[in-house]
């Protein structure tokens, strides 16, 4: 039986290490940052731009970013430099108090920390197709640090309150930091022939045909529903006669549902091929958010909140998995930015349009996320004609 030294040093715990501190971060903000912001003095309005114009700056980065660490020798030379970055950059955080400083440095912040993801991940699924492993155990370990940051530094605000929040998220993006420097090198060795080192075309603008393009529009489509939970959900369930209570719960029900279908995701991934991963999470979002714009009872919430493993956590595995069966290790990263680029613009542009929807309609204003749906399982339906799966896949 191997030592718990040696185990330390596989590849796939070091990488689980560091996926579990990807989102901590992030799980700092989103428990603190606008309680910060208002303290700080800052309108509703000038807080939902600090909130979405780093997202807009990211739509490009990715990319970019992407294209980068697909022409370093190893994509853990770029995860490891924007980790350091990212550590250092809310520093800045202790030497502003207005709106143009602040929104200067979570630019700094937003930037570097989601330019991280992407490439985790897109270097991830080749190493571990490569080593015969289980991605989804080692990509669940970002779903489960989330929702520890989250439930841990949330009882947190309630000893220090929102003045923690510069130094805790500076100590957790430090840690992200000093465990990016225990990552191993996802690549295969120069003189390993690896299939998707053989894999055609070895250009992402190769890819961009319209039943590759379909597909991640897709789910980029849906997944702005699920940003709409985030933004939205909260109030309109208190709206609704929801006990506030249930508000934090409701919420950690879905990331537990995502993080169980990511653990198990070895048992039956295999039998399913990613187009059908990315239709099933289409389809079963037209539920869940047809059931939400009906405004129903806590119970039922529960229920449709744990449909988040479909919606979220197979239609994401169906877009890395797809992305990774067309396109070569060359563009890996780039092909997964472009990818984020999508699912951030339908964001952005889905969250600007549901509060206008939300101040008139209420909770049937997640009928829009319904017609978001049928207009994505469209696409996947199109794509799918076009060009039918691999045989292999």
């Amino acid at each position: 039986m191997p030592s718990a030294l040696s185990r330390l040093g596989t590849p796939e715990l070091r990488a689980s290490l560091f996926q579990f501190s990807v989102y901590l971060p992030g799980a700092v903000s989103a428990v603190f940052l606008g309680i910060w912001l208002s303290e700080h003095g800052l309108p509703a309005d000038q807080i939902g731009l600090i909130n979405s114009l780093p997202v807009l700056g990211l739509l490009a980065l990715n990319m970019i970013v992407g294209r980068i660490a697909d022409r370093a020798k190893d994509w853990r030379s770029v995860i490891v430099v924007l980790s350091l970055l990212a550590g250092v950059m809310p520093i800045g955080l202790f030497f502003v108090s207005e709106f143009w400083g602040i929104l200067l440095v979570w630019l700094a912040c937003t930037m570097t920390n989601g330019s991280i993801p992407p490439v985790i991940d897109a270097a991830t699924v080749r190493m571990t197709r490569r080593n015969g492993t289980d991605f989804g155990a080692v990509r669940a370990w970002a779903t489960v640090g989330y929702v520890a940051g989250a439930g841990g530094i949330g009882v947190l605000i309630t000893v220090f309150g929102a003045s923690a929040f510069a130094p805790l998220f500076l100590a957790m993006s430090a840690l992200r930091a000093v465990i990016a420097l225990l990552l191993p090198r996802f690549r295969a060795p120069e003189h390993q022939a690896t299939l998707a080192q053989a894999a055609e075309p070895t250009k992402l603008r190769d890819s961009l045909k319209l039943w590759f393009v379909l597909p991640l529009i897709a789910f980029a489509l849906i997944n702005s529903s699920h940003a709409l939970i985030g933004g939205f959900g909260g109030l309109l369930w208190v709206q609704n006669g929801i006990p506030d209570y249930y508000i934090g719960p409701l919420l950690a029900v879905a990331a537990m549902a995502e993080a169980i279908v990511m653990f198990a995701w070895r048992r039956f991934g295999g039998r399913i091929t990613a187009r059908n991963m990315i239709l099933a999470a289409c389809i079963t979002s037209l539920v869940r958010f047809t059931v939400m714009a009906f405004s129903p009872p806590v119970g039922m919430l529960f229920a449709v909140q744990m449909l988040h493993g479909i919606t979220f956590g197979v239609g994401y595995f169906g877009v890395v998995h797809f992305i990774a069966n067309w396109t070569s290790e060359s563009n890996a990263a780039e092909a997964q930015g472009f990818a984020t680029m999508l699912q951030q613009g339908a964001i952005v542009l889905s969250l600007a349009a549901f509060g206008w929807l939300v101040t008139y309609f209420g909770s049937a204003a997640f009928f829009a996320s319904t017609i978001v749906a049928v207009i994505a399982i469209v696409c996947v339906l199109v794509s799918l004609r076009i060009r039918p799966p691999k045989d292999a896949h």
